[in-house]
């Protein structure tokens, strides 16, 4: 064969063969696809709005308590669950919400000093019932409860009601989000930048604390500070929400 067009063989075999690694770089390239691309390319800002709701206080919860003490287990017993039924009807009769009562619980009373062991002595009868009412009408009530068979008042919270409550959530959870886009637009403004789609929410919390009671040392005490009118009493929900937002 002649060697010029052996030459030019060779030249267009590898010409084709050039032409065919520059298709197969192209492709591979252009194999990623436009999501994966972006997401290579993606710039995020993640930043945590906090909102406060507070809403007055009109409701009272209170944990107050029957304790009897006897020589025998059964007489204990017996007028523990005698005071604590009237005092259950009583606050049921009143309508009370969320009325739970803890179960009588009994315990022995013993000597120390006998020898050569402590001996039984007698018997301590107990049971607990936690309620909710109005505040106006709560001074009232305790009194009525102790007169009916309650020995001890535990404890006295304010909290607000429920659909008070609900509404607050709602609102501290907007303010949360509305904190959140103004600290993200905040921040992108002062580097130039704007705000692209949120790509995740995450509502980190948003409900009321528990009641903290307040605690007496006898329960006509709790009755005399109950019946004082609670002026300027309000309970704070706050809720917290983090955006994770592109740019």
């Amino acid at each position: 064969m002649n060697p010029i067009v052996r030459s030019r063989d060779r030249l267009n075999f590898r010409s084709l063969l050039t032409a065919l690694c520059l298709t197969l770089t192209l492709v591979s390239f252009t194999g990623l696809g436009p999501a994966q691309a972006q997401e290579q390319r993606l710039r995020t800002l993640t930043v945590t709005g906090r909102g406060i709701a507070a809403i007055p206080t009109t409701q009272t919860q209170v944990r107050l308590g029957v304790e009897v003490q006897g020589k025998t287990a059964a007489e204990v017993q017996q007028e523990a669950a005698r005071r604590s039924s009237a005092v259950v009807e009583l606050l049921r009769s009143r309508q009370v919400e969320k009325l739970e009562t803890a179960g009588i619980t009994l315990n022995p009373i013993y000597n120390y000093e006998t020898k050569p062991s402590p001996q039984i002595t007698g018997y301590t009868a107990t049971n607990t019932v936690t309620f909710r009412i109005n505040t106006q009408s709560a001074g009232t009530l305790l009194d009525d409860a102790v007169n009916a068979g309650a020995t001890r008042i535990d404890g006295v919270s304010f909290v607000a009601a429920e659909s008070a409550i609900e509404s607050a959530r709602k609102q501290a959870l907007k303010t949360a989000t509305q904190d959140a886009q103004s600290q993200a637009d905040a921040v992108l403004s002062a580097l130039n930048l704007k705000r692209g789609e949120i790509l995740s929410i995450q509502v980190n919390g948003a409900s009321a604390p528990p009641p903290v009671y307040r605690q007496f040392a006898g329960a006509r005490a709790a009755v005399a500070d109950a019946t004082t009118p609670v002026v300027g009493g309000e309970q704070q929900i706050e809720a917290s929400v983090t955006l994770q937002i592109s740019y």
